[in-house]
């Protein structure tokens, strides 16, 4: 096979998809993209053009990306941004959020932004102080304030669907973790839709089936400007150690990752494997404050860490916790 010209029309590749045997020039990239994307939201029956569809944007390739392609097939999809304050040397959420206006701005599209410190009075960083949970990295902290925006935001303003823009290498990391530890509670959850339930908003993971250099390469062919440094707290994550196991895996042989993705979601569509039990199941109740699911009998873990006051440690989480963290 000639990997330097297009498998359809003979012109020069810019892309070879090793695991597809598939090299593509920049026309039928963009256009096998688009329709692999459209492929996906049918597949899994994600939603429809009547629906209204909230994208959680962080100003990096992949949630522009899937923004960028829903605006193109004509879906009804505004951006939600959420203004973290992780501002130190490189200004890192000063730069993701002018890269999020900036990209709205440009196609005319609705924008919803949330500011943590506006509303809170602290920052991510500041919350995860007050919170006591001072082993390793404020990620848990940050998880569940992002959870607990992108579903206020998605109920409050009516809209049908949550949709944000993990990656294949998102998922097998952490399918791969999940794996690891017999997560059984975790591996029930993890599929390219969530429905709504118990008072957790729909939410949908369209790009689920493309490697993170497929939607890069979509970026960069479309001229999506977009913060190319990850977040500074991500260095030496276990998540990325996994994604380097994989790529590990993925370049000894090509299509590893897919196949443990897609064979994954196969079993668990049969659904008995991954069946937590009844006594493991996590019991929900409104929180008193906010009114959003908890697993606590009292507020919820993000109105505790949002209050002026100091709260104890807590490890309760609403249970799609790995799933879209």
């Amino acid at each position: 096979m000639n990997t330097s010209r297009c498998n359809t029309c003979g012109e020069k590749a810019v892309i070879f998809m090793r695991q597809h045997r598939l090299p593509l020039c920049k026309t039928h990239y963009l256009e096998w993209f688009i329709e692999q994307s459209e492929r996906a939201i049918k597949k899994y029956g994600m939603f429809t053009h009547h629906d209204k569809i909230l994208v959680a944007v962080s100003g990096g390739k992949d949630s522009l990306s899937l923004w960028d392609v829903l605006w193109r097939l004509g879906y009804q999809a505004d951006g939600l941004y959420i203004n973290l304050g992780i501002d130190g040397e490189d200004h890192y959420s000063l730069q993701s959020k002018n890269y999020t206006v900036s990209f709205a701005a440009e196609r005319n599209l609705n924008l919803h932004i949330f500011d943590v410190a506006a509303e809170t009075g602290k920052n991510i960083i500041q919350l995860y102080k007050q919170s006591q949970r001072r082993k390793g990295r404020p990620c848990s902290v940050c998880g569940v304030v992002k959870r607990h925006i992108m579903n206020e935001t998605t109920r409050n303003y009516q809209y049908n669907v949550l949709a944000t823009g993990h990656n294949l290498d998102d998922e097998a990391a952490v399918l791969f973790s999940n794996t690891l530890s017999w997560s059984v509670e975790y591996l029930a959850r993890q599929f390219p839709v969530l429905e709504e339930e118990e008072g957790f908003a729909r939410k949908v993971k369209p790009f689920c089936r493309f490697y993170e250099r497929e939607s890069a390469a979509y970026a960069l062919l479309r001229g999506i400007n977009y913060i190319e440094e990850e977040c500074p707290f991500s260095d030496n994550s276990t998540s990325l150690y996994y994604k380097r196991l994989l790529n590990q895996l993925e370049d000894a042989q090509p299509g590893t990752k897919i196949r443990f993705f897609s064979n994954f979601i196969e079993a668990r569509k049969k659904g008995a494997l991954f069946q937590a039990p009844e006594s493991e199941k996590v019991v929900l109740n409104p929180c008193p404050v906010c009114g959003q699911p908890t697993g606590s009998s009292g507020k919820c873990y993000y109105c505790r860490i949002t209050a002026p006051t100091v709260v104890e440690n807590n490890d309760d989480f609403p249970p799609d916790v790995m799933s879209f963290g």
